[in-house]
């Protein structure tokens, strides 16, 4: 089990979405435990450049670096350039994503794509792009970000909920076309409150799931560090709701 720094001495980690919230997080506990972190960002580069900051503070390498997740190319020259940057790569973490609210009648083919192409489209070809440098040591781990909707459906948000749940079936399709090199899991979390988010967000949870409270980015971050360690689980969907699905 990880829990003391530098249990990932000599890794790289890729993180997409790691300029902001969960993927902010996720970033700083790898450097914490040790790992060097390639930070991905869309449109954050002055947050992605605090957290890559933030990381060199630790005594850990770091380096931002940006693309747009629905744009194949701009993907693989990402990928490529973070492996180089860093001379391998141990980990990716696909938490780039959107929420987008979208009423079944007033779905459009632009809403559509832009839920499925972002939230399902990035990681596969994330993935796809990765698995060759996360394999070369035998060791490779990626981990994916369902939801809840992925799991449940959520109403006004059909496109969300879809891309969600393909995320679970890519999850498992993965698991299997790169065994034994690679290890392939997702995270579904229920509601994961940070500071400054709305508080009607925790009261509606508090009501809802049996821990009486929402998820905080260290639930997740642990989860993070339990699969990067947890080396007989592939293929599986940690849920992290507080017992909402219930």
């Amino acid at each position: 089990m990880l829990g003391k720094n530098n249990e990932l001495a000599g890794r790289v980690a890729l993180v997409t979405g790691a300029g902001k919230r969960l993927g902010q997080a996720i970033a700083l506990r790898l450097a914490r435990e040790g790992a060097d972190v390639a930070v991905h960002y869309g449109k954050s580069a002055k947050e992605a450049q605090e957290v890559v900051e933030e990381i060199e503070k630790q005594g850990r390498r770091a380096a931002a670096f940006s693309a747009e997740m629905t744009d194949v190319r701009a993907i693989r020259k990402m990928v490529a350039d973070a492996a180089g940057r860093f001379g391998r790569l141990d980990i990716l973490v696909n938490t780039a994503a959107n929420f987008l609210q979208t009423k079944f009648a007033e779905t459009t083919e632009e809403g559509w794509a832009a839920s499925l192409d972002t939230n399902l489209k990035g990681p596969f070809f994330c993935s796809q792009a990765a698995a060759p440098h996360l394999a070369k040591f035998g060791r490779g781990v990626i981990i994916n970000f369902a939801d809840l909707g992925g799991l449940l459906g959520w109403r006004e948000f059909a496109p969300h909920s879809i891309s969600k749940a393909g995320v679970v079936m890519l999850t498992k399709v993965l698991a299997k076309e790169l065994a034994p090199a690679v290890r392939v899991n997702a995270i579904a979390p229920g509601t994961i409150t940070m500071p400054g988010d709305p508080p009607e967000w925790e009261q509606d949870y508090v009501q809802k799931a049996p821990l009486g409270r929402p998820g905080r980015p260290g639930d997740i971050t642990d989860a993070v560090m339990y699969l990067i360690a947890a080396e007989f689980v592939t293929g599986h969907v940690l849920v992290l709701d507080g017992g909402r699905s219930l």
